[in-house]
């Protein structure tokens, strides 16, 4: 649970750092609102990587992904699941210290709502699941990971609050993908690695996730983009976990297991407009393209 809750801590940081790299990246005279042919925008995400901000989101990311890795080998991953999506309490916090946003009561309360959740989650959760992904469910994971780049793709097309929810939760199913997939890697050495779909399923996935949640920061609502986030990086998952892989809970605590996951989603998602920091970025930091 301390890995789980210390990934939730990076990404939750690195949020607050990405979004204003997000925005500073954005080309001059370029419409955030403009609904273009795609929903992906390539060349933002270069122009971000060219940001200290978002260099360092993403090394605290990849801290993350170690803790989440370790969380997955020892947790169910319902519970994975929920801690993460618990690192918008985390940006909510980070934002309020460090940007001086305010927060209202109702938002300090939906922190202490997570909170509690994860409380909950980490007295009832069991050990991880004993049971073996089988080939079908790892060719599955990687055609799902396809169908997150193909989603992306088709974003576009929506209107401006469809085209932030299917970002958002494209993103979602991206990072529920690399969950699931962590999972069903049985083993580090190149032979087993390199034959196995859902090493391919991770790398897709968690890759298509990135673009797509990069453009949702910087494309529509990001309360909506951060709401399908949410539920689609927890909800999927976690049925996957519980129905294919064996996830239990502590005997008897089943109850209080699904009570500390809806909570927790729940705090999250009050806390959705936090998948962005709410903050102003001086033009004179713009990147150029």
């Amino acid at each position: 649970m301390v890995c789980a809750l210390g990934a939730a801590v990076c990404f939750g940081t690195a949020t607050v750092l990405q979004a204003i790299a997000a925005r500073a990246a954005t080309a001059p005279g370029a419409d955030a609102d403009d609904s273009g042919s795609s929903g992906v925008d390539a060349a933002l995400l270069w122009r971000a990587l060219r940001e200290w901000r978002y260099l360092a989101g993403l090394a605290l990311d990849g801290v993350g992904f170690v803790l989440q890795i370790a969380a997955l080998r020892s947790l169910p991953i319902y519970t994975v699941g929920a801690a993460l999506a618990a690192s918008l309490a985390v940006t909510a916090v980070v934002a309020a210290w460090l940007l001086h946003v305010r927060l209202s009561g109702l938002e300090w309360g939906a922190v202490a709502v997570v909170c509690a959740g994860l409380a909950m989650l980490g007295l009832a959760s069991g050990e991880e699941g004993d049971k073996a992904g089988s080939t079908a469910l790892k060719y599955a994971m990687l055609g799902t990971a396809a169908a997150v780049l193909l989603l992306g793709a088709l974003a576009g097309r929506l209107p401006d609050r469809g085209r932030a929810l299917a970002l958002g939760l494209g993103a979602g199913f991206g990072f529920g993908v690399v969950e699931v997939s962590v999972r069903l890697i049985d083993g580090l050495t190149p032979s087993v690695l390199f034959t196995n779909p859902a090493t391919y399923a991770l790398l897709l996935g968690g890759g298509a996730a990135f673009l797509l949640l990069t453009s949702a920061l910087q494309r529509g609502s990001v309360t909506t983009a951060t709401a399908g986030l949410v539920i689609g990086e927890t909800i999927g998952p976690a049925v996957v976990g519980v129905v294919w892989l064996g996830d239990r809970t502590r005997e008897g605590l089943a109850w209080l297991a699904v009570l500390g996951f809806a909570v927790a989603v729940a705090g999250a998602l009050a806390l959705a407009r936090f998948g962005e920091a709410p903050v102003e970025v001086d033009e004179s930091e713009s990147v150029a393209p």
